[in-house]
């Protein structure tokens, strides 16, 4: 059962220093399949945590969601392949060179450098974010016809995939229907469970029912008293909905 489960799930080392980040991986090591690296650690620790939680043998989803001019985004999406990431993300809401620019950059560096070919996805609508926020920043669709028309254009500019809240799972697998477009989703929940800062939300079972390739979980796994014990109880949660 956790076998399959393990490779769905995504824990977010979203942690202040180094030493919890690395208590985090050793003690979750084989249990769950893949870590994520996001702006907190990565600012803290810098590279060296990402490569090292690479050449400990596991699997980096590098979450800085990159969003600059082109050329930057495009060196930035070269330092990130190099780093041995599995997945990394760029944010859709700026333009198509952009993403084009990052995906181009990654296939030619892989294939040079002989590299592993990291999965290059796009943020769509942040899950902290509903229609009020999108209003506030001038944007006047409701959160699901925003994701589509992001996921069109991702998909369009050579990204494999994108990140997408789990109330949207359904509107982005009727939206792009290439076989292998990835979505990996934040916002995951147990039922009852406190949602923190998250709006758009689901539990794990419901967001892998509805289409989710992986599932991101932060705090309820990082901020448990037991974290193993809770990663258990999450990759129980994730196994109905695989059937």
């Amino acid at each position: 059962m956790n076998r399959v489960a393990k490779d769905r799930l995504i824990v977010a080392l979203d942690v202040s220093t180094e030493r919890r980040a690395r208590e985090l991986v050793d003690s979750l090591r084989g249990i769950v399949g893949m870590f994520k690296v996001g702006s907190q650690l990565f600012t803290e620790a810098g590279p060296k945590i990402v490569s090292e939680i690479v050449s400990s043998g596991n699997e980096v989803f590098l979450d800085l969601k990159f969003h600059d001019i082109p050329n930057t985004v495009a060196c930035a999406s070269v330092a990130a392949t190099r780093l041995g990431v599995s997945i990394f993300n760029v944010h859709a809401r700026s333009d198509r060179e952009m993403m084009q620019r990052a995906a181009d950059a990654v296939s030619e560096v892989a294939a040079k450098e002989g590299l592993k070919h990291p999965s290059v996805i796009a943020v769509t609508v942040l899950t902290s974010s509903d229609a009020t926020v999108l209003s506030e920043i001038g944007i006047g669709s409701e959160p699901e016809s925003q994701v589509r028309r992001l996921s069109l254009l991702a998909q369009a500019s050579g990204m494999d995939g994108v990140v997408a809240s789990p109330r949207e799972i359904g509107a982005v697998r009727s939206t792009v229907v290439i076989p292998g477009f990835l979505i990996v989703t934040p916002g995951v929940r147990s039922a009852g469970a406190a949602l923190d800062d998250q709006k758009r939300v689901m539990t794990a079972a419901e967001a892998i029912r509805a289409g989710a390739d992986y599932i991101v979980v932060g705090r309820p796994i990082t901020s448990a008293k037991d974290p193993v014990e809770s990663a258990g109880k999450v990759l129980e949660e994730i196994d109905p909905g695989l059937g």
